[in-house]
């Protein structure tokens, strides 16, 4: 009886023990559980040596084969909310957290990085367990998640953000993007998204198979908005083709903000004159417009303000050059109604309608209108022939050098008076005209 006793002294002794902090050490230095404070980064209570916080002994013997003598403290996330309170609380929760499996992602004695966890700064291999990985297989990938950085952007217990997003998305993309948000407060023009939106309504902020990930090629990305410009891109006849290129829609405009209207990336003639200055543009090449404008003493009036789109649509129109109306491509048309819009719509609409006139013109033989003689009647030759439509040496844009007419360039020799003027070009001998005293003609 006295040595039952003893050992029953012994026992209760033993249990008091395994239920102490010091009892806790000597979980992790005998050979059953030295591996748990083996590991790099152990959990606070098993770097402390103390497993009470977490397991109680329900047994006198420890160990027992085939049967548990601890059991948990509480059960799921109530274990550890007893040290971590003040998770899972705002108004999003990760699903895991939500749930109490706080072991879903951490391992509860020590992991080899920090936080309890497997992984390092490359979170994708835990993150993708159960989000999708398709989105971080994109082509263009955004820096974070290109190297698994999902903690840069995503609080992973809860936040009061869409996406468990650290914050509002804008302010997040800013706090990385310092230069950006330092341009931005400079800017003279904001393309509306960037000044009111999240980045996301462009960008997909995973990965995308377009270039800077935006959700969608250009110029559809665009035209989801601009559905005007969509209209033209889907029916016009001649198209500008920067926006089937490469780069679309930013190849003349910036995508966020710039100092020009329109968020050009300069004013508009110089982003014009920026590919419109080259003799190698298209096949065959296009006019060397910058070339025609330099140095010229005359220049039409739209392009004095610097104002291209006057005359032309810079996404695509349904006319020759992308004129905003109707304008011959060829060297003689005569006129009627509708077939010279281009001009027309700033120049006098009668121009071309009456063959006498006391005011509509000022290119006459006493009232007789030569616009209407040379437009309308015989073979009806176009502006073309006689003036430049951009710049020119000679007053009214009158091409001093004359117009090429397949292989021959036909002078002019236009001068001009008070009240008229002769021209001698060669395709009729030389005549005069007065606008006050008519000239009789032979």
């Amino acid at each position: 009886m006295k040595v039952l006793s003893l050992v029953s002294t012994a026992l209760a002794g033993l249990a008091l023990f395994c239920t102490s902090p010091a009892f806790g050490a000597s979980c992790t230095t005998t050979e059953c559980h030295a591996p748990l404070a083996a590991v790099k980064y152990p959990h606070a209570p098993v770097k402390d040596g103390d497993c009470s916080p977490c397991h109680a002994q329900k047994g006198k013997e420890h160990p027992v084969k085939g049967a548990k003598t601890f059991d948990l403290t509480a059960k799921g996330a109530d274990l550890c909310k007893d040290c971590h309170d003040g998770i899972g609380k705002k108004r999003l929760v990760h699903a895991p957290v939500k749930e109490g499996e706080c072991t879903g992602c951490h391992k509860p004695h020590g992991a080899s990085q920090r936080f309890l966890l497997d992984v390092g700064e490359d979170r994708s291999a835990l993150c993708l367990n159960c989000h999708d990985a398709k989105p971080f297989k994109e082509k263009f990938m955004h820096g974070p998640a290109a190297v698994g950085s999902c903690g840069a952007c995503h609080d992973p217990h809860d936040a009061a953000e869409k996406g468990l997003m650290k914050g509002k998305v804008r302010d997040i993309c800013l706090s990385c993007h310092a230069d950006f948000a330092k341009l931005l407060k400079e800017a003279t023009v904001v393309h509306p998204p960037v000044g009111k939106d999240a980045c996301t309504a462009c960008h997909d902020p995973h990965g995308s198979q377009n270039r800077m990930f935006i959700k969608n090629k250009l110029p559809d990305l665009c035209t989801g908005c601009h559905k005007n410009i969509g209209k033209v891109v889907a029916s016009a006849k001649v198209l500008h083709k920067p926006m089937l290129q490469e780069g679309g829609c930013s190849n003349c405009h910036s995508s966020h903000f710039g100092k020009a209207k329109g968020m050009l990336s300069a004013d508009q003639m110089t982003v014009c004159l920026g590919c419109h200055g080259t003799d190698t543009l298209g096949t065959p090449p296009l006019k060397n417009i910058k070339k025609q404008i330099e140095g010229k003493p005359f220049l039409h009036g739209p392009l004095k303000k610097g104002d291209c789109r006057a005359c032309h649509d810079p996404h695509g129109s349904d006319n020759f050059r992308m004129l905003k109306g109707n304008y011959p491509d060829d060297l003689y048309l005569p006129y009627k109604d509708g077939a010279y819009d281009a001009c027309l719509k700033c120049h006098e609409r009668n121009l071309l309608r009456f063959p006498e006139t006391t005011i509509y013109t000022k290119f006459r033989n006493g009232n007789r209108n030569l616009h209407y003689v040379h437009v309308v009647a015989r073979k009806g030759r176009t502006c073309r022939i006689c003036h430049e439509a951009h710049a020119s040496d000679g007053d009214k844009l009158i091409n001093k050098e004359g117009s090429q007419f397949g292989a021959w360039k036909i002078p002019l020799n236009f001068s001009m008076t008070s009240t008229g003027g002769s021209c001698a070009p060669g395709c009729h001998r030389k005549f005069k005209y007065d606008r006050v005293k008519a000239e009789v003609y032979n």
